[in-house]
């Protein structure tokens, strides 16, 4: 079993609406064109780093579907759920609070913008 986030990069004032309308976009294969958003890089790279999503992969790897979706202005994850994901999504909140992006969680539809 697992569960999803996505990681966007989005103006920490949009509304849940907007945030979701952008993450049905996203999953629909409609993904902007344009340069990354350097926020997404500087996410990805940590993230990566710790837990990556290219062979080899460590042992204690929380991702259940790999390489990690990665669009300009998002990154989409599939975890497992149990003790293995704890520390990769406290790391995913971390790190999105410290680029300045907001997590969607689309088993509640719940938003979480970065924290000043």
């Amino acid at each position: 079993m697992s569960f999803d986030l996505d990681v966007l990069a989005i103006s920490p004032t949009a509304s849940d609406d907007a945030v979701r309308a952008m993450v049905r976009r996203c999953r629909d294969g409609q993904h902007p064109e344009g340069d990354l958003d350097e926020r997404i890089v500087g996410f990805y790279e940590s993230l990566r780093a710790r837990y990556p999503d290219f062979p080899p992969y460590p042992d204690d790897s929380p991702w259940m579907s790999m390489p990690l979706e990665v669009g300009i202005d998002h990154i989409s994850v599939s975890m497992s759920h149990g003790q293995r994901s704890d520390a990769a999504l406290a790391l995913i909140i971390a790190l999105a609070t410290s680029h300045g992006l907001t997590i969607h969680d689309p088993q509640n539809g719940q938003v979480t913008r970065p924290r000043s």
